[in-house]
């Protein structure tokens, strides 16, 4: 054998005897290593006997041997035994099982002191289980083990010395791990020493006192088991008489030597003391304590208390403390289950406790049947009623109901938490002890709970899912239908933003379980409004009852994966079918298209005749305006243009109408176009949608109709430049000179500012909804979230929803009208700037009208006074005709006469100061907005302050912070009027070239 594996046996073996063979306290070193020795010369002999087998290895007849005992001794238990053989048979994991079957067989027979000690096996026949008779050697080895324990017994009873407090029953730490060196020097020294060492131990050692109750009760029940001989057994003593009597017993003779059988319930019998009650009369009356009954010697006082004997010990109150805590648990887990439950879960949480309560039960069934057959196979005349040797113990109860009370902790505490928790926060709590808890056995039986609790809330949600109707009559789902009352719905409503779609169904975060992400929960949440909005709003209802029947499947717990697998399937089914209806059936596509062309001016032929035709109309007041009229205009340009060949679905929404009059108000400021939706598209065009593209449509009606009427004049005078707009007169050119050049600017202005919002903004912004709504995986809610996210930009980036003004400084104002922030108006918003720079831009075009018909009026009177000269020319007589000429002529006031000429003449400084004025006030308020432009976050919005002001003509404006007055003419960092007005003149040969450039590029 190999050194370090024979030294690897060696200590096990050390180790082993240590373990099992109690220690003398008052033998020397000598003595004790010698009956070590022994022992591990008696172990190594078994060890290295040759290799045949003692018993055949056939696992049949190792069960016959087995069964064959069983019909003598136990016929009832055969049956069983058979099932279980065969039990056995079908482990594929075991591979000795005749050796576990041999090794039961050997077991079986129970210990009897009056039998001899059993003697080692020899090999056997091959066939066979008869052992051969014990060899010279083994007879030796037992006898010896039987003089040391005699001899110990006789040195036990007469020792008087002191007994130490814990004997030590391993070896000396001293001693090396492999001090074994050879079996023939132990032999040597065990032949030489032993007698010596008995001799002194007999007359030098005296016997030991009695020990007490409380120490041999320690002492049976130590952690390592029984590590000494009790001091005074008188039983003991008698087995040692009577095995010192016959002594030939060892050598083979007829006599019969006895054993020493030492076991834990004989010794506590022996020393045990006599208390009332009795640990029969408790152990009787323990199952009805388990049950929350009272009993005589057990009274229930409340229902948490229960009543202990004072008389009884110490170690027995501490037992009955232990055995008590599942009695009081019990009483209140009845009591709950007897309660009343606020939902359906409250409901299944008490019919899961209650089936635990059954299981519980039936082991109480099982201790009682196990008392009485105890109880009834009881010894009167032993010590303590033998319930030593009837093998049920109070201690035994404890151990036995112990897996049992940590059950019962667990239901108690997910009880108590119950009554302030409904729906999936229960859920959640009993899922943390599943997940969060470090022990296995309360883990596995927390999932145990969830299987039967969570059976409610997997209905909901299979109805849920499946047919979209929410079957929650105690609000347990973490789906809720929304309160109409709710501060946050009314809000909504009150910004038009609230529809059947997001205003139906709610997701309550609190009740969200922990057994699903956040993710998956609003995935389920989408699946049952898709199918409930479906059902309802798009009338498809046989679509959800197909979809029913084929896909509706049985939901528990416990099944993650499948579950999730489902979930996904259902929500890909729902979404797909909602945007196809929406896509085909609703055209929601075209009806977004639609909207972009006509109310966000898409289509430029069909609104360029439509403006032509209602120019004239829209000139007189807006109460003048009628609506035939307006839809026969509206008429006449969709089927003059392209518009002509869109769907009649989409034509018949068109609609032409006027809005609120105002007192002084003309067709223009009235006049709006009006694209009508219906369910279901209204969930994604709300009403909030529909005021965003009115507010962007009269923007853009305003801006177009500024450059119709720029454009307008613009071409009158380049016609009139080359006839009635002729003068000798420099005064008048000069005028006329600095009038274009202003011009060129707004209408340079307009086409930039129209250019854009109508591509920089709003088609690029219809870009990205298309990319967003294309997408495979899109659904309404996305639809819903990139159209309002389209809207947003372009009313921002279209300069109608940025503002200049702080946050604190509107709230300030609010709070001093009394009326919120929203509602008041920013007099710096973008917004209002533009709508003065388009106001500005019109009077200008009305004096620049007037200054025109003044231009025709003087052209008139020139070629009147030239007809006149050329008529006086070609008569005679012309002085006489001269002073002929009187108030009746008519060419007396035309024809150079005093009164007409200063009528005419004195019409033009007017006009040209107000020209002059006009033209100021609009650079001034541009230089502001380039200003503010300048300073934008947004890259598109400062590229437009670049685009109008690429060749540096205007100065930008930085307004100093403060309030700036209604007309917005608070202006910081300009030096003056007359400044602006010098630097204007020093620009203008080059301003007005540059301009009317830009102004063609922009036109063509």
């Amino acid at each position: 054998m190999p050194h370090a594996p024979r030294n690897r046996i060696s200590n096990a073996i050390d180790s082993l005897i240590t373990h099992l063979v109690p220690s003398n306290p008052h033998d020397d070193e000598q003595t004790a290593q010698e009956r070590h020795d022994a022992c591990f010369e008696l172990v190594r002999a078994i060890f290295e006997r040759p290799n045949s087998p003692s018993i055949s290895a056939d696992v049949n007849h190792a069960s016959d041997l087995i069964k064959r005992k069983l019909i003598h001794s136990n016929p009832s238990q055969a049956l069983r035994f058979s099932n279980l053989y065969t039990r056995l048979l079908s482990l594929p994991v075991l591979n000795q099982k005749w050796a576990i079957l041999y090794l039961l067989y050997q077991l079986s027979d129970s210990p009897n002191p009056n039998e001899p000690p059993p003697l080692p096996r020899q090999p056997a026949a091959p066939h066979g289980l008869t052992s051969r008779e014990p060899s010279f050697r083994d007879r030796e080895l037992q006898a010896q083990i039987l003089r040391e324990q005699e001899e110990n017994q006789v040195e036990a009873e007469n020792y008087q010395g002191p007994v130490p407090a814990e004997p030590s029953f391993r070896e000396p730490a001293s001693r090396e791990p492999n001090f074994r060196e050879s079996v023939t020097q132990r032999a040597a020294g065990r032949a030489t020493g032993r007698s010596t060492a008995i001799a002194e131990s007999k007359t030098s050692t005296p016997a030991p006192p009695l020990v007490s109750e409380e120490e041999a009760v320690n002492n049976v029940f130590a952690p390592g088991g029984l590590k000494k001989l009790p001091t005074e057994r008188p039983r003991r003593n008698t087995n040692a008489e009577e095995a010192r009597s016959q002594p030939g017993a060892v050598d083979g003779s007829t006599k019969k030597s006895t054993r020493d059988v030492s076991i834990k319930s004989n010794l506590l019998a022996d020393n045990s003391l006599e208390f009332e009650p009795s640990e029969m009369g408790l152990l009787r009356d323990l199952p009805f304590t388990l049950q929350g009954l009272s009993s005589t010697t057990l009274p229930f006082t409340r229902d948490t208390v229960l009543k202990l004997p004072p008389t009884l010990p110490v170690p027995i109150v501490s037992l009955l403390h232990t055995l008590a805590e599942p009695s009081l648990l019990y009483r209140g887990l009845a009591n709950f289950v007897k309660s009343q439950a606020k939902g359906l879960l409250g409901q299944s949480l008490r019919a899961a406790i209650n089936n635990e309560l059954r299981s519980y039960l039936t082991l109480v069934a099982t201790l009682e049947a196990q008392i009485r057959r105890a109880l009834s196979s009881l010894d009167e005349a032993a010590p303590r009623g033998g319930i030593g040797k009837a093998g049920v113990t109070l201690k035994r109860c404890v151990v036995w109901t112990r897996e049992a009370t940590m059950g019962l902790r667990l239901m108690s505490l997910i009880s108590e938490e119950s009554y302030s928790k409904q729906g999936g926060q229960l859920i959640s709590l009993i899922h943390g002890f599943s997940t969060s808890h470090g022990d296995p056995v309360v883990a596995a039986f927390a999932e145990r709970l969830l299987a039967d609790v969570t059976r409610p809330f997997y209905d909901i949600l299979r109805r849920w899912i499946y047919d979209g109707e929410l079957s929650d009559p105690h609000l347990e789902f973490f789906v809720r239908e929304q309160n109409p009352n709710n501060e946050k719905q009314n809000e909504s409503k009150a910004k038009g933003q609230a529809s059947v779609w997001n205003s139906k169904y709610e997701v309550v975060d609190a009740m969200v379980p922990s057994i699903m992400t956040p993710d998956f929960a609003q995935k389920v949440f989408l699946i049952g409004k898709s199918l409930n909005f479906i059902r309802h709003s798009c009338g498809d209802s046989q679509w959800v009852d197909a979809y029913s029947k084929t896909s509706s499947k049985e939901l528990k717990y416990g099944d993650t994966a499948t579950l999730e697998k489902w979930i996904d399937d259902a929500y890909k089914t729902t979404m797909q079918r909602l945007m196809t209806l929406m896509n085909t059936r609703f055209r929601l596509f075209d009806h977004l298209q639609a909207l972009k062309n006509y109310i966000l001016l898409g289509q430029g032929d069909f609104i360029a005749l439509l403006m032509e035709s209602l120019a004239a109309n829209l000139d007189r007041p807006a109460g003048a305006q009628y609506r035939h009229t307006l839809t026969a205009q509206l008429e006449h340009a969709i089927r003059g243009s392209n518009a002509q060949y869109d769907s009649d679905e989409v034509l018949r929404r068109l609609d032409a109408r006027m809005l609120q009059l105002s007192h002084g108000d003309i067709g223009w400021d009235c006049f709006t176009l009006e694209y009508k939706i219906d369910a279901p598209v209204d969930v994604v065009v709300t009403e909030w949608g529909n005021r965003q593209y009115l507010k962007v449509f009269n923007f853009l009606w305003r801006i177009k109709r500024v450059e119709f009427a720029l454009a307008s004049t613009w071409r009158k005078c380049m016609t009139g430049a080359r006839g009635v707009l002729q003068s000798n007169d420099e005064t008048v050119l000069q005028t006329w000179k600095s009038t274009r050049g202003t011009l060129a600017e707004m209408i340079h202005f307009v086409g930039q500012l129209q250019y854009y919002i109508l591509f920089e903004v709003i088609e690029s912004s219809w870009g990205e909804l298309q990319k967003n709504i294309r997408k495979e995986d899109c659904t309404l809610d996305d639809l819903i979230t990139a159209h309002t996210k389209y809207l947003t930009s372009i009313t921002h980036k279209g300069l109608l929803g940025a503002r200049r003004r702080q946050h604190h400084d509107a709230q300030k104002e609010a709070a001093s009208l009394g009326r919120d922030a929203s509602e008041v108006e920013d007099r710096n918003s973008y917004m209002v700037q533009l709508s003065l720079l388009l106001r500005n831009m019109l009077d200008y075009r009305d004096s620049v009208d007037g200054l025109y018909s003044w231009s025709v009026s003087d052209f008139t009177r020139r070629q009147e006074v030239d007809t006149v000269s050329l008529l006086r020319k070609h008569r005679p007589n012309s002085g006489d005709m001269e002073s002929s000429v009187g108030p009746d002529d008519p060419f007396f006031g035309s024809a150079g006469g005093v009164g007409g000429n200063n009528n005419i003449k004195s019409e033009f400084p007017a006009l040209q100061e107000r020209l002059k004025q006009l033209g100021v006030s609009f650079r001034q308020r541009l230089q502001i907005l380039l200003g503010d432009l300048a300073y934008q976050p947004d890259v598109d919005m400062r590229f437009l302050g670049v685009s109008m002001n690429f060749n540096d003509v205007y100065q930008p404006v930085r307004r100093k912070s403060g309030k700036a007055g209604a007309g917005g003419s608070a202006v910081s960092a300009v030096g003056g009027e007359k400044q602006q007005q010098q630097q204007q003149q020093q620009q203008q040969g080059g301003n007005v070239g540059s301009v009317n450039v830009s102004f063609s590029a922009s036109r063509a």
